[in-house]
């Protein structure tokens, strides 16, 4: 399989990938251009990111694309980051239906703008019978956020008489939050140096393996993928075990 070619050298191949792309403003602001273009030049990383997944028979892809804080930047950025999001959307499905990528999203879906609500879900239809890699876009995801909605969940599932309180534990949580049809991750990559997870999966990352570079998301390339999985390969996932 083509898959395993590209992988030889790989010791071991994550299911689940989760980035969280972090950088393109000091990438633009280091050449002396708007922070916009930091973002465009974002998106052609997404792109061969997720190409380099699917070619080493990653399965799931979750990236951080926008956060529900990220509606507090300027309106300005905020237009832009929408825009920006649609025409990838509309410019790439082709593609992802070539590519047998199957795209998914999670977060408060209805927070963004009606047309990219409309671009996503007809992006979302077109590639629905793929069968490859999944890409996950967490749009307006806050872990917090997710939590809460989970609960909320869980507990009108209580009140319609669909759960026994007594029956709830992680397992059955896990099914209200957004991601329920996903497994955890097994990888978290983060671009730009920074040390922590800003309110991404804070549930699905208890036992994930993290791997941060220094590199800015929009300079991320697939060889520091494969350097990422690499390192996940020599690493021994326990799980609380021994």
């Amino acid at each position: 399989m083509p898959a395993a070619s590209h992988a030889d050298d790989l010791k071991s191949i994550p299911r689940h990938i989760a980035i969280i792309m972090d950088g393109n403003g000091r990438w633009a602001k280091e050449r002396g251009l708007p922070r916009t273009e930091g973002h465009r030049a974002g998106a052609d990383t997404v792109r061969r990111v997720t190409e380099g997944c699917g070619e080493l028979g990653v399965e799931y892809l979750t990236l951080y694309a926008f956060s529900s804080e990220n509606w507090k930047r300027p309106k300005r950025e905020v237009d832009a980051l929408m825009k920006l999001l649609e025409q990838f959307l509309r410019t790439k499905t082709a593609e992802m239906k070539e590519q047998n990528i199957r795209l998914q999203a999670i977060g408060r879906l209805n927070d963004l703008p009606k047309s990219c609500q409309e671009q996503l879900h007809r992006s979302i239809e077109a590639t629905a019978q793929n069968n490859g890699l999944t890409l996950i876009l967490a749009l307006s995801y806050g872990g917090r956020e997710e939590i809460i909605d989970g609960v909320k969940s869980l507990l009108d599932s209580v009140e319609r008489g669909h759960l026994d309180k007594g029956m709830i534990d992680g397992d059955v949580f896990s099914k209200h939050l957004y991601t329920r049809y996903y497994p955890d991750p097994d990888l978290l990559i983060r671009t730009s140096g920074e040390m922590r997870i800003s309110n991404f999966l804070l549930w699905q990352l208890s036992y994930t393996e993290f791997f941060v570079t220094q590199k800015l998301w929009p300079d991320f390339g697939q060889d520091d993928l494969k350097e990422a999985i690499r390192e996940y390969g020599r690493r021994q996932r326990r799980f609380g075990g021994v």
